[in-house]
């Protein structure tokens, strides 16, 4: 499903109606630059598989060796930080399943990402200029 900001268009369920936007990054530890385009392909599906089985929908995901951004909604009951540090585990144990031994020599014991990430909600700027930018993400 394409979700069009500009429509004005508002997301419910029961018992509410809400517009939940955020902009996830996620940074590789010691922002080391292992993501080749097959490991983030790698990534961004396990974050739809996560976030379909979890009522959280996919808008748009890119990045670069070092980090990847996500744009994503929610509903209101989601636990954001529990969300975040599950996806982060999930990603991380399939990064490490699959492409460990082209990785470990860059980043020491099994981490992948840092323990800390940045979290935005998407009501300062519109939504088109945060999709631009997260699109041209790893573009020279």
């Amino acid at each position: 499903m394409v979700y069009d900001m500009k429509k004005n268009d508002f997301d419910s369920n029961n018992h509410a109606v809400f517009k939940l936007v955020y902009h996830l990054v996620l940074i590789v530890k010691y922002r080391r630059k292992v993501i080749n385009k097959k490991m983030q392909k790698l990534i961004v599906d396990t974050f739809c598989e996560y976030a379909e089985n979890n009522g959280i929908i996919f808008e748009e995901a890119n990045g670069e060796e070092d980090h990847i951004h996500f744009l994503f909604r929610t509903p209101p009951n989601v636990n954001l930080s529990s969300f975040i540090n599950v996806l982060k585990t999930q990603t991380s144990r399939k990064v490490r399943k699959n492409y460990w031994e082209q990785i470990k020599s860059k980043l020491w014991k099994d981490k992948f990402w840092s323990q800390s990430y940045i979290l935005l909600t998407c009501g300062g700027a519109p939504i088109e200029t945060i999709r631009k930018y997260i699109e041209a993400q790893g573009k020279k």
